[in-house]
């Protein structure tokens, strides 16, 4: 089978003009309500992912923190409560310096999803009315307050461990040096 390949430019067929219709990515506002609602859903998933294993992580180095302060060895103990303690705050430190730009990422594609959702329920007004008539949903969950306020805990939590570490390393060192 040969063909012919010619200048696009020479070709004397225009191309199709595409209609509004197929010019839209959806179907309809509510099929773009949905796509919004599930990259929404799918990003909080992440989100909590992220979350949840960094807690975890937190979680195992406060217990590691407690057992090493508690450390009554004779011998070894009073070096390895001067030098552990401070290194596990360090530890617990660079782990919430390095949580937060993906815990942050997380949030603000979010962010962009719910101002995407917000924007077409007010620019669709029949989509809009409809959403707000629905019991299920509300317009708390439309407004970059509500949810905002749910996804605070994820967002500050590495800045009040970044802080809680600080002031463990600190009062470890203190209690080791007087």
């Amino acid at each position: 089978m040969t063909q012919i390949i010619t200048d696009r430019n020479s070709d004397p067929t225009p191309e199709p003009v595409q209609t509004s219709h197929d010019a839209k990515m959806f179907g309809s506002p509510k099929d773009r309500l949905d796509f919004y609602r599930r990259e929404i859903q799918y990003e909080t998933s992440i989100l909590s992912h992220r979350t949840d294993a960094y807690l975890a992580a937190q979680a195992f180095l406060v217990i590691a923190f407690a057992s090493c302060m508690a450390n009554i060895n004779p011998e070894w103990g009073k070096f390895f409560t001067l030098t552990v303690p401070p290194l596990l705050a360090i530890l617990g430190i660079v782990i919430s310096l390095n949580a937060w730009p993906g815990i942050r990422a997380a949030y603000d594609i979010i962010d962009h999803w719910h101002f995407k959702q917000s924007e077409l329920l007010s620019s669709e007004p029949v989509m809009g009315l409809a959403y707000d008539e629905s019991p299920l949903f509300c317009e708390m969950e439309s407004t970059h307050k509500g949810y905002k306020k749910s996804l605070m805990f994820s967002v500050r939590s590495p800045w009040i461990f970044g802080c809680f570490w600080m002031a463990l390393g600190a009062f470890s060192l203190y209690i080791q040096m007087t």
